[in-house]
């Protein structure tokens, strides 16, 4: 079953005829979705997207080559025609560029919803996806139908859930999506790959921003912003405590790398204009939290579900989190998006996305960029 295809009654038949572009890593998860997909009648085509930066000086690209013999692997034990494609230059003008760009502003950006809405919905679809009626990939999610409309869901797993990270999709990449797996725990996907001798069944799940293989993350900023040196300060007293060597390596929230005395110490605030970083006292000051934010470009995923309103309760994330938070999302007089949060949430910052979900945390139904913490 696909996405409880069974459930809403889908003709599988007619599921069968389509042609499905299968994207595969070489981890299990993606693996896995071309076991299921050949279980259920389908010979989907396998793509292995390219997406490192060994092309760039002092680089040493993920694992490449080992995904790529093990996709290949699995290409050939289920007889799928296999292709390796290369987005590398795609994913620089577009994922890496973002990041660089938003944290020389003193944003907190996200590749990986960055990645998945122009580099494997995006640029992948328009050059080789569009030939195929589904892509397929090994995201925990799920889909839903509602009269007629595809709506991105919420996977069973609640700590495996990538919906946040799918938070960016446009209508036409959720049309046409396919999640085989979305609807099975972690453990069960282990067991099925195992099951099935998988080559990737115990191998681990990738950690970390894919393009920078083993390069450090302040590693990658210094290389393109350099260092400046500027003032920590106490948010309360106004007192100068030590210095850093450029906002751009530390965020909201941050609390690890300050090198302080008498701490603990959290990054509460930057004024990017002056490279100043604002930090509180504490294991849990008041001044990490936030209950209020605004958003900038909010969008609504495949349909505006609610209507002209003014405030809503819905459930939402900010973070690759389990647990979602309760809200009211208001409408402003001039046609802004508003979040008010139940309980505070620790490291609100500026270039977050807020993921918001219908109030039984099933649906994707809208999200937006952080603007202001308030």
């Amino acid at each position: 079953m696909i996405d409880g295809c069974e459930k809403k009654g889908i003709d599988l038949q007619n599921l069968k005829k389509m042609n499905i572009a299968a994207l595969v890593s070489g981890g299990v998860d993606s693996s896995m979705v071309v076991h299921m997909l050949k279980e259920q009648g389908y010979t989907p085509n396998i793509f292995y997207i390219r997406i490192g930066m060994e092309n760039e000086e002092g680089y040493i690209d993920c694992p490449a080559e080992e995904d790529i013999e093990i996709t290949s692997f699995i290409a050939k034990q289920y007889g799928c025609p296999f292709e390796e494609v290369n987005l590398h230059k795609e994913y620089w003008d577009n994922v890496v560029k973002y990041t660089i760009e938003s944290v020389s502003k003193g944003l907190t950006p996200n590749p990986d919803i960055m990645c998945n809405k122009l580099i494997k919905f995006g640029a992948f679809d328009q050059r080789w996806g569009k030939d195929f009626d589904r892509i397929a990939t090994g995201h925990y999610a799920t889909t839903d139908e509602i009269d007629g409309i595809q709506f991105l869901a919420t996977a069973k797993d609640p700590v495996k859930d990538q919906t946040d990270f799918l938070s960016q999709l446009t209508y036409p990449q959720i049309a046409k999506v396919m999640f085989p797996i979305g609807h099975l725990m972690k453990s069960e996907v282990r067991q099925m790959a195992a099951a099935a001798h998988l080559p990737s069944a115990t191998r681990k799940d990738s950690q970390g921003i894919c393009f920078l293989g083993k390069i450090n993350y302040n590693d990658f900023l210094r290389r393109y912003l350099g260092e400046r040196e500027g003032k920590i300060v106490e948010l309360e007293t106004g007192k100068v405590l030590g210095t850093h060597k450029g906002y751009w390596f530390h965020t909201i929230g941050q609390r690890k790398g300050l090198f302080l005395s008498g701490g603990p110490w959290f990054v509460v605030k930057k004024d990017i204009e002056e490279n100043v970083l604002y930090v509180s006292q504490g294991y849990d000051p008041e001044t990490q939290y936030a209950t209020e934010f605004n958003l900038d470009g909010f969008e609504y995923l495949s349909k505006d579900i609610w209507g002209n309103f003014t405030t809503k309760d819905v459930k939402f994330k900010i973070r690759h989190t389990p647990e979602f938070a309760q809200g009211h999302l208001i409408r402003t007089a001039d046609g802004g998006y508003h979040m008010i949060s139940d309980k505070r949430i620790q490291g609100v910052a500026a270039g977050q996305y807020c993921t918001i979900y219908d109030n039984d945390a099933h649906l994707v139904v809208a999200s937006g960029m952080i603007s202001e913490r308030l």
